[in-house]
């Protein structure tokens, strides 16, 4: 049985075995470019969530077990999957007449970074041969010049040495350093944002940039606090605009997505799909075809329904994908309605929306009238329910 099936039918299993154990369960059991255990076990790093990512980084840097290295080369450049770069695996053994880096990452407005992925920095590191791996892929026109530099990335956090290293050569101004610790907090942050933009910005961070001025950090910074305090607050900044009555009582603010992994992993079942998580509420599967974003609310008495803030930045992402489709999760996973987005797309103009300084979003409520369900269009005049019973899981 191959371990992917192994993953889809006895992800618990996972949680026991070290990832020597795992990597143990495939092929030869031995990392080796383009072999049978390498492949599988790069398929099985595209659809794990991150969690078990980190487990097993820290699986590579605690047990020294054979191709501990390659295990994590091959992690670290998942996670530059997952934080939005193209990334082509470099190989675990140089070989003649071929460039030795560990990956190359390239971002959206194609400025690339040449991988290096080190489990310690015990020893030091020839920065001119990794150099030299960036000047080889520039004079092959593989990469600019000016837009690409070196990362390397250590997997203890203690990397005092290696900075001093970069500092005293001539390779400063070509090269930063980045502890696998800190790569995969920054995965997690992604995880937490809304706004995959966000996420953009703040990927440049890892450029060699002269700090002397610092207003893009500034920004940067202050856009991620703006970025993390979007999602449900608004919905309850503008409960009277939406509601047709007055409404007498306070409402408490939206619990946090307490149900929201419980809803993916129904919708997952449903469309017999894994999905990775990109932002808070953005997933798409491993092939990059099925888009979703998956959106919860608590359950409002006073209406007898279901409140959701849909934002443009979430049409931003589900234009991307072949099939795109918006999870409505309703109090519990019990109740949860999966509705392709082209179908949501026609109805936008009958919501209500609220328009800030600096962000504006659609309210979509779910009616429950008699035991069916209904999208609540305001500004529909001939018809202000649309029956959404068909869509529930």
């Amino acid at each position: 049985m191959s371990i992917l099936k192994v993953w889809e039918e006895s992800p618990d299993l996972f949680k026991s075995k070290s990832l020597s154990q795992i990597l143990n369960f495939i092929g030869e059991g031995k990392l080796r470019d383009n072999n049978e255990t390498s492949i599988e076990f790069r398929e099985l790093l595209n659809i794990i969530p991150s969690n078990l990512i980190r487990e097993f980084i820290n699986d590579c840097l605690t047990d020294k077990f054979e191709n501990n290295g390659f295990a994590l080369q091959d992690i670290i450049n998942q996670i530059g999957k997952r934080l939005g770069f193209i990334v082509e695996n470099g190989l675990y053994h140089g070989k003649a007449n071929f460039i030795g880096y560990d990956g190359i990452w390239t971002s959206k407005d194609n400025y690339s970074y040449v991988i290096e992925v080190k489990t310690t920095d015990a020893y030091r590191i020839n920065l001119d041969v990794i150099s030299e791996y960036r000047y080889k892929l520039i004079e092959s026109k593989k990469l600019s010049q000016e837009r690409s530099s070196l990362l390397i990335i250590v997997g203890r956090q203690d990397t005092g040495d290696l900075e001093a290293q970069i500092r005293g050569s001539k390779h400063a101004w070509d090269i930063r350093l980045l502890s696998s610790d800190s790569l995969i907090k920054l995965l997690s942050l992604k995880e937490s944002l809304n706004d995959l933009t966000t996420t953009q910005q703040i990927n440049e961070l890892l450029k060699p940039n002269e700090y002397t001025r610092i207003d893009k950090l500034i920004d940067l910074i202050f856009l991620t606090s703006q970025d993390l305090q979007l999602s449900n607050n608004d919905k309850d900044n503008s409960f009277e605009e939406e509601v047709d009555f007055i409404v007498k009582e306070v409402t408490k603010k939206e619990e946090k997505s307490s149900f929201n992994d419980q809803c993916i992993l129904k919708i997952q079942k449903h469309l017999n799909k894994n999905l990775i998580k990109n932002t808070r509420t953005a997933f798409a599967d491993k092939y990059n075809e099925i888009g979703i974003i998956n959106i919860i609310s608590k359950k409002y008495d006073i209406f007898n329904g279901y409140w959701f803030a849909f934002y443009p930045h979430q049409i931003d992402f589900l234009k991307n994908y072949k099939s795109a489709y918006i999870g409505f999760g309703c109090g519990s996973e019990e109740l949860i309605f999966l509705i392709p987005y082209p179908m949501i797309e026609t109805l936008l103009q009958y919501f209500n929306t609220t328009k800030k300084e600096n962000r504006m979003y659609w309210h979509i409520k779910i009616l429950n009238v008699n035991n069916s369900y209904y999208f609540y269009q305001p500004l529909n005049k001939k018809n202000n329910k649309y029956e959404i019973k068909e869509y529930k899981l």
